[in-house]
């Protein structure tokens, strides 16, 4: 087990590299920001004057270098729009972020997993079929158009919810939370079901074709052929086994909501740090570019991490395997 947990430790920090390299070389193609640091009266002097303090007239492997040693210290230098510390001004878009993320990832994974099971336990019952055919909508309309549809029905014709912004928030020191506010809370709804109704979906379709493959093996036969209850056949033995292979595309969801909020933020004009993410890249503000991209890598090899120790834990006949290799 020792074995196996550092050999995925090694190679999540090895792919962290790889992403910080590429991303950072793909930032040297964007533009030039002295252009848009400085204005049309400049002279060759401030240019060269700028890109010595920025650290531009070092050769990219000093650069790449520097940006890493500060990133594992939480330094990301400073940003070229702002000039504040990248570090500070991702820590106050963090949590608009976080909390459209957790509303998600709640709403996706309870509503995905009970209506899978319940599509799986009544396959050929109405209920389920119009579940099944209403689901393809998640699946097959991109993000943005959804939360367009929603900003239509429900602020533009009903005049029910906000259609951008986060509404009143509540500093409580380190973090701005909006759940203790009524308009933070109804400003927070749109865009979770908008970032959320594509993994509930997936994680909805997911659960019960893996259901509908349990429900059909010989030990869910014999269950009731014993004289088991139906619900205990299809919740006590039927879905703790469904949920094993589900676990790893469930983790793999969550990095993915974090990732995908940027389209969700510009659309609700949400002021989290993927919309940050779009403001740097208008701005050729490479310092939080690269700081959000690693950000987000070390978020997703994290969850993968995880996911893949929870499936060693759980699933017995991976650890009977390994043990059988050795």
């Amino acid at each position: 087990m020792l074995a196996y947990v550092i050999r995925r430790v090694l190679q999540s920090l090895l792919v962290l590299l790889v992403v910080g390299l590429v991303a950072f070389s793909m930032f040297r193609f964007v533009g030039d920001p002295i252009d848009n640091m400085l204005g049309q009266e400049r002279t060759q002097e401030d240019i060269e004057r700028l890109r010595a303090q920025l650290g531009l007239d070092q050769p990219f492997p000093v650069q790449y270098l520097r940006f890493l040693e500060g990133a594992v210290q939480g330094n990301f230098g400073v940003s070229y729009r702002q000039g504040r510390p990248v570090a500070e001004i991702i820590a106050e878009r963090a949590p608009a972020t976080l909390e459209l993320a957790a509303v998600s990832g709640f709403l996706a994974i309870s509503i995905g997993i009970a209506l899978g099971v319940f599509t799986a336990i009544r396959r050929d019952g109405i209920a389920s079929n119009v579940i099944m055919t209403v689901s393809l909508i998640g699946v097959s309309l991109p993000t943005f158009l959804i939360g367009i549809l929603l900003i239509y029905i429900f602020s533009v014709e009903l005049d029910l919810l906000p259609s951008f912004g986060r509404g009143d928030t509540v500093d409580l020191g380190w973090w701005t939370t909006g759940f203790l506010t009524e308009s933070g809370l109804r400003a927070l709804i749109l865009p979770a079901i908008t970032l959320g109704l594509y993994q509930m979906t997936l994680i909805m379709r997911l659960v019960r074709s893996e259901m509908l493959e349990v429900l059909r093996q010989d030990y869910i036969r014999f269950a009731r052929a014993r004289g088991l209850k139906e619900r205990a056949v299809n919740f006590r033995h039927a879905l703790k086994n469904t949920l094993v292979p589900v676990i790893t595309v469930t983790g793999l969801q969550l990095g993915s909501i974090i990732a995908f909020a940027i389209i969700t933020e510009t659309v609700f004009q949400w002021p989290g740090v993927g919309l940050l993410f779009i403001n740097a890249i208008q701005f050729v503000d490479i310092p939080v570019m690269a700081a959000y991209l690693m950000l987000i890598s070390v978020m997703f090899v994290a969850i993968n991490l995880i996911v893949d120790l929870l499936y060693f834990a759980i699933d017995p006949r991976l650890r009977a395997d390994r043990a059988g290799a050795h």
